[in-house]
This record gives structure tokens, C-alpha cells and sequence, in this order.
């Protein structure tokens, strides 16, 4: 009998035994586990019974949940603030910071949070919280499945329509680039791998999907409509480091070199009244070996002014 008055782990014949009498109730067994797994959700992560900590996230504004130690202690973030924040008598108090992490929000932080109880939580996830979801989730860890899927989710969420929303995402969280080199966004992100896996899909989605959605493509007998407008809309709004590498790249399969170089120095000139304002970028149509395209940008000097005595 361990300290809790439980009975040890029966020996390896009496398991065999024990297994062998119990096949008969594996639904019973699936349907208990079950209950108890709904009990916990249900009765203590969403109304707080018998709670033993109290939870404060701070963002832009704060929320408190009443939870307890031994779930919360299935997440090595939340583990290792239980372990190192002081502890007066009563229910045991921890904080939660979110002021410097804006990709996490409330709710994508509560879904969370509720995995750690049950996966019904899972059902909660959607396209336009999966994002969050998966921010909280690689903070909070331990909880690889739920980043796997609301990674998916994300995945599926990038679309025609959506696609301004992830450029601004992708633009958010790369470090400053030269545009020659890739910045790493693994270490900086509170993504993790992902952050590099997201900027992945989008620049795959820029430079095959939205073409090929769009009809833009060599071989397609009758274009969409305006299709090479959109397209070309959605390019004066891409960060430079993605640019350049969709320009440059023979995936982005739009047609001969010529017709690449003729989109990219229609994008640019489109670019030059926003988000590359500030910057003179070039584009080049080369016949020596590598890419046939060839996108370059240098920032403008400020011009200086002269003060009169």
C-alpha cells in the first residue's frame, strides 16, 4: 500500500489475471474513464469546485480561473510557476503574463488551459482562434496534439480571403531581414517551430495555391476574371524576404521568365506606394544560370536639410 492508502501495481500473474477478467467490461472501463475525464471538465475546470489554485493571466485586461495543482501540473510552464512562486496558507496563487505575447489571447489561452482537464476542448478550436490556441498551447506545453491540431486549423484557414491577416502575422514575427538570408524563427517566436512552418505555408500558398486558385497559370485555357489583379494586389502587400523569394522562385509558375519579370515590376511599381515606401526596389531579368529573375532593394538615404545662420 503506497502513502495516498492505494494498493501497489498487482505483480505481472496477477495483471494477466486481472486483464483477462476485465476484457469482459472494456466498455464499462472506457465509459468509467470516460465519466471521470467529463466530471473533471465539466465540474472543475469550467466552474471551479474544490479548487486549490487561483490563476491570474494579465493582458490587455486580466481574468482569473480557479483551478487545480495536480492538472495544471501536466503543463511544464505552469509546473515549473508552481514550483517557484512563493506560497502563503490557503489556495495556492500563481500569475500569468501575457502583456508581451499579443498572439495569445483569452480565449486561445482557455482552450488551452481546458486540454489540460479533457481533449473536449479540441471542439472549441476554429479558424479564427486556432492561431491563439496554438501560441497557448507551445507556451503552456506538454499538450503536442493540440498543437498539431490547431496547427491543421491553420493551416486550412489560409485563404484568398484570409490571406491579408496571415501577411501581417508573417510580417509580425520575423526578426529584421536584408533580404538575402531567411530569418530563423525558431528562437524567437513564441510559436516555436511553427512560427517557421506557418511562414512555410503561407509563402507555398502565395506562389502555388493562390495562382492555381486564381487561374494564373501557363496553362490555364480561360483566366479568371481580374485574377492577375488580385494577384498582384496581394503581392504589393508581401514583406520583401517573401517578395524576393517568390519572385525568384521557378514555382511561382505563372508562365515564361519574361512574364515573371514583367509581374514582379508591376508589383513593385504597385509596392512603391506602400509597403515598401521608404525603399527602392529593382527587379532584373538575367540569361546567366540560377533564377531568370532577380529582386533587389536598397533603402533610401534622408535627404538633409540645410539650416541657415
Amino acid at each position: 500500500m503506497n502513502s495516498n492508502g492505494v494498493h501497489d501495481e498487482p505483480s505481472l500473474s496477477q495483471s494477466t489475471s486481472h486483464s483477462q477478467y476485465t476484457n469482459g467490461f472494456a466498455d464499462f472501463a472506457d465509459t468509467h474513464d470516460a465519466s471521470i475525464v467529463n466530471h473533471l471538465y465539466n465540474s472543475g475546470f469550467q466552474t471551479g469546485n474544490y479548487a486549490d489554485t487561483i490563476l491570474h493571466v494579465h493582458q490587455t485586461h486580466g481574468v482569473t480561473y480557479r483551478l487545480h495543482a495536480i492538472i495544471l501540473s501536466r503543463s511544464p510552464f505552469l509546473a515549473h510557476l508552481m514550483s517557484t512562486s512563493p506560497q502563503g496558507n490557503g489556495q495556492r496563487v500563481i500569475y500569468v503574463h501575457l502583456e508581451r505575447e499579443p498572439e495569445v489571447t483569452h480565449e486561445g489561452f482557455s482552450i488551452a488551459l481546458g486540454y489540460l482537464y479533457s481533449s473536449a476542448s479540441l471542439g472549441l478550436i476554429n479558424e479564427k482562434n486556432c492561431r491563439a490556441v496554438l501560441a497557448a498551447g507551445h507556451l503552456l506545453g506538454g499538450m503536442d496534439e493540440l498543437c498539431a491540431y490547431a496547427y491543421d486549423a491553420c493551416t486550412r484557414s489560409i485563404s484568398v480571403e484570409t490571406i491579408g491577416e496571415w501577411l501581417q502575422f508573417v510580417d509580425a514575427i520575423a526578426s529584421p531581414s536584408d533580404g538575402i538570408s531567411t530569418p530563423d524563427l525558431t528562437q524567437t517566436s513564441i510559436f516555436g517551430s511553427y512560427a517557421q512552418r506557418l511562414r512555410d505555408d503561407v509563402f507555398h500558398f502565395l506562389i502555388v495555391t493562390l495562382p492555381q486558385n486564381l487561374q494564373v497559370m501557363p496553362e490555364s485555357a480561360t483566366p479568371q476574371p481580374g485574377g492577375r489583379d488580385l494577384l498582384l494586389q496581394t503581392f504589393a502587400r508581401v514583406p520583401f524576404d517573401l517578395f524576393k523569394l517568390a519572385m525568384e522562385s521557378p514555382s511561382f509558375d505563372i508562365g515564361s521568365d519574361q512574364t515573371r519579370f514583367k509581374f514582379a515590376r508591376d508589383a513593385i511599381e504597385m509596392r512603391k506606394h506602400g509597403i515598401a515606401r521608404g525603399a527602392e526596389e529593382t527587379v532584373v531579368l538575367s540569361n546567366f544560370g540560377g533564377s531568370a529573375v532577380h529582386i533587389a532593394r536598397k533603402m533610401r538615404k534622408r535627404p538633409l536639410w540645410k539650416i541657415n545662420s
